[in-house]
């Protein structure tokens, strides 16, 4: 139980911290999706995307385990699909904070499901 919410927490704050700086226009983060033939307009709805898996992960560790195994799927899925946007991009060079975040997604949905 301990391990679960230790890893919940860490991509939660990860994925705040992620959602912060999408919205807040940091060069490498343009840089980044103008690479990955990601329109910039896009970055602050994706920013809100990982904000709300971040406080859903953090809602299921509070007493709704639903809202936290969804949001955990949900931030999955996000990740699968940067991972594709990358490696569709050829910017294999940048992939590996996507990788870890899908890795992080990962571990917390199965150890929601599983707790």
């Amino acid at each position: 139980m301990v391990v679960a919410s230790v890893v919940v927490v860490v991509t939660a704050v990860l994925s705040a911290l992620s959602a912060a700086v999408d919205s807040s226009g940091h060069r490498y983060v343009v840089g980044n999706a103008e690479a990955n033939g990601v329109p910039v307009g896009w970055l602050p709805v994706l920013g809100v995307v990982k904000a709300a898996g971040a406080v859903g992960l953090v809602a299921g560790l509070l007493g709704v385990p639903v809202i936290g195994v969804l949001a955990a799927g949900g931030l999955v899925l996000f990740f699968v699909g940067a991972v594709v946007v990358h490696v569709r991009a050829r910017t294999v060079r940048t992939i590996g904070p996507a990788v870890v975040f899908l890795g992080l997604a990962s571990g917390s949905l199965w150890l929601s499901v599983a707790v």
